[in-house]
């Protein structure tokens, strides 16, 4: 009875030294799993860069739309290019008794994907009977390739 015992006893410690790891395997996973990590590290700024570009084509393209109509509805027409996008979080102050806003939520204009105010232009240049929304892109140069803005013409993604 006791060689029954002695032998599953050390068949269940065979079993249990089978049943984990080898440092060989170890050493592989962590290989395999460093391999991902370096090409997710690579590949991040293209990952973000884009998604810096689509956020400011939504934000100029729709996300200020209604704000900038609900504006022109109650004043009569668009903010100037001196008024701004600030006309539409306090009242310009020869307009003061028409406005019935704060348009816009939040205590200030949000800026662009690169911490850049949004410009604006009311008459537009692209638009000519509405208005000009526009980041300045990447490389925070007004009038170049990288714009981005509500207009259909020319290029609006980044490089």
């Amino acid at each position: 009875m006791r060689f029954v015992r002695e032998n599953s006893l050390s068949l269940v410690v065979r079993r249990a030294a089978r049943a984990g790891f080898t440092l060989l395997e170890i050493l592989v996973v962590l290989a395999i799993i460093g391999l991902l990590a370096s090409l997710a590290i690579t590949n991040v700024d293209k990952i973000f860069g884009g998604a810096q570009v689509s956020t400011a084509q939504l934000f100029v393209r729709e996300s200020m739309k209604t704000s900038l109509t609900t504006y022109r509805i109650a004043m009569g027409d668009y903010p100037s290019t001196g008024e701004g996008l600030q006309a539409l979080l306090t009242a310009p102050s020869s307009k003061a008794d028409r406005w019935h806003g704060p348009y816009l939520e939040g205590s200030k204009v949000p800026l662009d994907p690169w911490t850049e105010p949004y410009q604006y232009a009311y008459p537009g240049t692209h638009n000519k009977s509405s208005y000009d929304l526009w980041s300045k892109g990447p490389d925070k140069q007004s009038g170049t390739e990288d714009d981005i803005g509500n207009w259909d013409s020319g290029p609006t993604e980044a490089k």
